[in-house]
Formats: structure tokens, C-alpha cells, sequence
């Protein structure tokens, strides 16, 4: 038998059976993957957030095997199939691919043409013929003719010829190939290790896919493509401009038919003990696993595993994607000083927005340093006033076009007035754009001009750049490659988690968080958040952490789940402010 999920689990990632019957009895019970990390460490022997996260992603993957498995058992069951041995086969199938190759035998499939020769009674013909090659195939086919004839499923043309009767026995003997899970499975492990991506431009296109250019003629080993080439190749071939296709690394050019076997047909034609010995039947059948490789084994394999190349590829892109994400989002914060703004442009000027040490937008104005107005003193001018009147301590910079010439415009501020004691600091202004046409800016700066809301999400940004960057749906940052590219689903599902984990890991606010920031803790939701919001804003700030019970909708699993990751800061009780959960108050309360 297969070792249990739980020693599965603890064996894939470096932890005890009794840590993953514990951490799934957590995660069942609708704990979240933060909250056991923190504050359940003791339940689970202290697994981080990194194996909990990799725990959660094989609990499901392994749960949805299972439930495949015991599908196919019935399925085989109800079709009074289900031997013993294949029954224990079926258990023993450590993963997806395995177990359908042994289900392809008994899966229910469109009328095929392997069951229409079966129909027309030429089964015996292909058995004879693969168990003794001395027969003469042509006249062992001249004993089974038959005329047209109507069945339940449709009719059937019969068995015309000795020709009809060879052709309808290869194609019974193909999908038999076809269907032996121990050869599917040998030659899956080949390909893996034998098998080679072979990209080339479309003839007639090279123009075109001019962007393609370094994949006109490329040839690759399947297992050592990075995920960026195999993107790049899936997306050409997706827009037609790259025909891409899986080889043997033993082919130099598309195989003749009269070509020596290749190593995965002299595989097939081994697991039958098929050979070219000079008898009558060798040439028809060696035809056949030619035939069975060619139009069916091999173009099956070949989806498979170009399609495991994608999901590999894509999960290196994600993976990527998710640790620029998690640099973006945790450099230390400037804190509360007033910051000034600075959304770079050329034609149509550098926008300017000042913020108060709370985040609150208090100015805004448009300068025309750059080409083509050049007006370099008027905006050192404006800039100098703005930052005198609002005591501004930080100046941020997005770092987009014109970005170094602003910078040098906000060094020469600094410059002229020493007295304000100005700093200056260039950072990321990935998403600002996409906040600025947001419905959530559209609410929290509703009288603002959409093309002054970025640089508000700038400024604030150094002064926060976690709770500023929360508003903006993860891949609309922009700091990964192939991303429109990559399983969507899988993407946003792991950006979510790399945004709570960020959140959860610095802790929020009680009493400033804005609704976004607040939906990414552990256990609250967007409603919940929204929420908590509206009952600060009519009852004022929280003056303790119980006080969360009061907010509608927030139950005690709810409580339990985001309590600790909340602060209340300047509170007499100093446990509301930092990370210890309030359920464990009392011990903390007699240390």
C-alpha cells in the first residue's frame, strides 16, 4: 500500500506525521495558514509559514487524487471489472498520471475505431496474428469478411476485404498499445529524459514573429528548459507564428517511415515481443507499432508532457512573481512625516501631491521642469513653497519615465534650501496608473483629478509601502514576466497568499488601516473589513482589541483567527499593541 497522506505529507515536506495531523485538523477547521504559523506552533512543532504554504498546496493536490481514485474504482466497479490485482494497481498509483493510465482501459470513450473492428468480430484476428507471427496475415484476414450491419451504437461497414480486416485488427492492436500502463509509464520516463522542445518559425511568418527571432530554429532538452524559454515558445506557438513540437534526442529530422526503430518503438515492440525474425506476420507488425508510436502513443505522451512543461514553467514564473512581490512590498517605511509626492513626466509635467504625516492629501499642483516648457526655476520655485507651507520631510519619486531627471530636480531643491532639510528618495511606482483609475481611488479621492491620484500613491508609498500597495490588485504591478501567460487562477491564488503573509507578518493598524489592508488579515474578509472600517468611523477609534466582538459579523472564530495580528497603538493595555494573541493575555499578564 502507499504510505498514509500524513507520512506522505511529512516525508515531502521535512516534518513529523503527528506536525501534518495537526496542522491539517487546523487548516480543516478554517485556520489560516498566518495564524497557525504564529500562534500555533506549539500544536504543529513549529512549522513556518514557508512548509504550511507548501503543506496547503499537497493537502489539496492529494485530496483531489483520492477522490479520483476512489471515482475510477467505482467506475471499474460498476463495469464488473474490478479484479483484486487491479484493484490493488489502482491503490498503489502514486500520482494523476499513473492512475490514468490504468483507468484508460475501462474508460468509457467515444465510439472508436478500435471498437468498431471489435464489433465486426476482428479481435480474434489481432490476438492470432500477435501470438503467432507465422500466420500469413493476408490469409488469416480472408476468414473474417462480413457484410454491413447495424448495431445498438450505430452501423458498422463490415469487414469489406482482407485489406478492411488487417487495417481494423492494427487499429485493436494500436489502442491495446496504447492502453499497457507499464509501457505508457516507461516511455513517459524516457521522453522525460530523452526528449527534446524543437521550436521553429512558420514558414511564410518570419516577419511577423520578428520578436521570436531567437526560436526560428531552437532545440532544447525537455528537462532543462527554464520556464522563460518554454513560455516564450507556448506564447508563439499560441499566436501561430512557432511551430513547436516534442522530439527524441536520437532524431535529427521529421522521421522517414522507412527509418530503423526508434528507441521508444523498439520499447513497444519489446513489451510484445515483437521482432523482425522473417516470418509472415513480423513486417505487418513492426508496421503496426510504427503506426501505434506514431498516431497515437507518442502524440498522447507529447500533450502530457509538453503540458507538464507549461504547469512547470508557470509555477517557476509565479514563484518569481511572488518573491519580487514580497521585495516590493516589505522595504522598511519611511513612517509618518510629511511626504511629498512626485509622479515624473516630459510633455505633460511632473504632478506633484503633498501628505501629511497621517497619509491625508493637503496639496497638489503640476510642474513643467523637462521638455517641452523647460521651466526649471518656476518649479523649483513651486516645490520649495509647497514643502515650506506643509513642512515637508521626504520627497518620493516615481521611478518611471523622466524619473532621473526629476531626481536631479529634487536634488537641486534640496540644494537650494538646506534650511528645510529635504530628503529625497526614488521608488516603485508599479500600479500607481492602475490605482489611479481604481474604484477604490475614485472613492478615497473622489474630488482629485485621476492623473494627480498618482502621485498621492507615491508619496505614500514611502511613508507605507505595505498599506499603500495593498489598494492594487497584485498583478497589476507588473514585477514578473509571462504573466498574462501563466494559469490565472494559480497566480492570483499565490499572490493573495504572498500579500497576506506580507501584511500578517507586519502586523496593521487598528485604528488607521484602510479597508484593503484591513480585508488581507487572517481571517477577515472584505465585508468583515469594510466593517470594522464603518465602526470606527461612527463610534471613533478602538480602545482595545475585545472591542472587535461589537463589530457586526465578527464572530469568535473570526476574533480568534485576526485579533493577534491587530494593533492598537498609544492604549494603556501594551499587549493590545503588540503581537501577543489575546488569548494568551493572562500568561503574559503573569510572566
Amino acid at each position: 500500500m502507499l504510505p498514509t497522506l500524513e507520512h506522505r505529507l511529512a516525508a515531502e515536506i521535512a516534518a513529523k506525521p503527528a506536525q501534518i495531523v495537526a496542522a491539517v485538523a487546523l487548516i480543516d477547521e478554517g485556520a489560516t495558514v498566518p495564524f497557525i504559523a504564529r500562534y500555533r506552533k506549539e500544536a504543529t512543532g513549529g512549522l513556518d509559514d514557508v512548509q504550511l504554504r507548501l503543506l496547503e498546496e499537497r493537502l489539496r493536490y492529494l485530496r483531489e487524487l483520492e477522490a479520483r481514485r476512489a471515482a475510477i474504482l467505482e467506475s471499474i466497479a460498476e463495469q464488473n471489472k474490478l479484479t483484486p490485482e487491479l484493484r490493488e494497481t489502482i491503490l498503489l498509483a502514486p500520482d494523476k498520471a499513473q492512475l490514468e493510465d490504468l483507468y484508460l482501459p475501462y474508460k468509457p470513450k467515444r465510439r472508436t475505431r478500435a471498437q468498431i473492428a471489435r464489433e465486426a468480430g476482428l479481435a480474434p484476428l489481432a490476438e492470432a496474428l500477435l501470438a503467432d507471427p507465422t500466420l500469413t496475415p493476408e490469409t488469416e484476414a480472408a476468414r473474417y469478411l462480413r457484410e454491413p450491419f447495424a448495431t445498438a451504437d450505430g452501423d458498422n461497414p463490415g469487414v469489406a476485404d482482407a485489406k478492411a480486416a488487417l487495417d481494423g485488427a492494427r487499429q485493436i492492436l494500436m489502442e491495446h498499445f496504447a492502453e499497457d500502463a507499464a509501457l505508457l509509464q516507461g516511455l513517459r520516463e524516457y521522453l522525460q529524459d530523452h526528449g527534446v522542445v524543437q521550436a521553429s518559425v512558420i514558414a511564410g511568418k518570419e516577419a511577423a514573429a520578428e520578436k521570436y527571432a531567437d526560436y526560428f530554429d531552437h532545440a532544447e532538452p525537455l528537462a532543462a528548459m527554464p520556464s522563460h524559454r518554454a513560455l516564450a515558445v507556448f506564447r508563439g506557438r499560441r499566436e501561430d507564428l512557432l511551430d513547436v513540437r516534442l522530439r527524441l534526442d536520437s532524431e535529427t529530422a521529421p522521421p522517414a517511415w522507412n527509418d530503423p526503430p526508434n528507441p521508444c518503438e523498439a520499447r513497444i515492440a519489446a513489451r510484445f515481443g515483437i521482432a523482425d525474425r522473417g516470418r509472415p506476420a513480423d513486417r505487418w507488425l513492426l508496421d503496426s507499432v510504427r503506426f501505434a508510436w506514431r498516431a497515437k502513443v507518442g502524440m498522447h505522451l507529447e500533450t502530457e508532457l509538453m503540458g507538464a512543461l507549461r504547469a512547470r514553467a508557470e509555477t517557476g514564473a509565479i514563484d518569481v512573481f511572488a518573491r519580487n512581490l514580497r521585495d516590493l512590498r516589505l522595504p522598511a517605511p519611511a513612517g509618518p512625516r510629511a511626504t511629498m509626492g512626485l509622479d515624473p513626466g516630459l510633455r505633460t509635467g511632473v504632478k506633484v501631491a503633498v501628505v501629511d504625516a497621517t497619509g491625508k492629501l493637503v496639496d497638489t499642483a503640476t510642474v513643467y521642469p523637462h521638455q517641452p516648457r523647460n521651466d526649471w526655476d518656476g518649479a523649483l520655485h513651486t516645490l520649495g513653497l509647497l514643502a515650506a507651507k506643509h513642512g515637508v520631510a521626504l520627497i518620493a519619486i516615481g521611478n518611471g519615465t523622466a524619473s532621473r531627471e526629476t531626481d536631479r530636480l529634487a536634488r537641486d531643491l534640496i540644494k537650494r534650501h538646506p534650511e528645510l532639510k529635504l530628503t529625497s528618495v526614488v521608488v516603485s511606482e508599479a500600479g500607481a496608473s492602475v490605482y489611479s483609475a481604481s474604484e477604490f481611488a475614485s472613492r478615497e479621492l473622489p474630488d482629485l483629478d485621476v492623473s494627480l491620484r498618482g502621485a498621492v500613491s507615491i508619496a505614500r508609498r514611502l511613508q507605507d509601502p505595505l498599506a499603500e500597495l495593498v489598494k492594487i490588485d497584485p498583478k497589476s504591478i507588473g514585477v514578473g514576466q509571462y504573466q498574462h501567460d501563466v494559469n490565472q487562477s494559480e497566480l492570483a491564488r499565490t499572490l493573495d497568499a504572498v500579500v497576506g503573509d506580507c501584511v500578517n507578518g507586519v502586523g496593521v493598524d487598528l485604528n488607521t488601516a484602510s479597508a484593503p489592508l484591513l480585508a488581507r488579515v487572517s481571517g477577515l474578509s472584505a465585508s468583515v473589513a469594510q466593517a470594522i472600517v464603518a465602526r470606527r468611523e461612527v463610534h471613533g477609534r478602538f480602545a482595545t482589541r475585545a472591542q472587535l466582538r461589537e463589530v457586526p459579523r465578527l464572530g469568535e472564530k473570526t476574533f480568534e483567527q485576526a485579533a493577534g495580528f491587530l494593533r492598537i497603538m498609544d492604549v494603556d493595555n501594551a499587549l493590545d499593541a503588540s503581537a501577543v494573541h489575546p488569548e494568551s493575555y493572562p500568561l503574559a499578564e503573569r510572566i
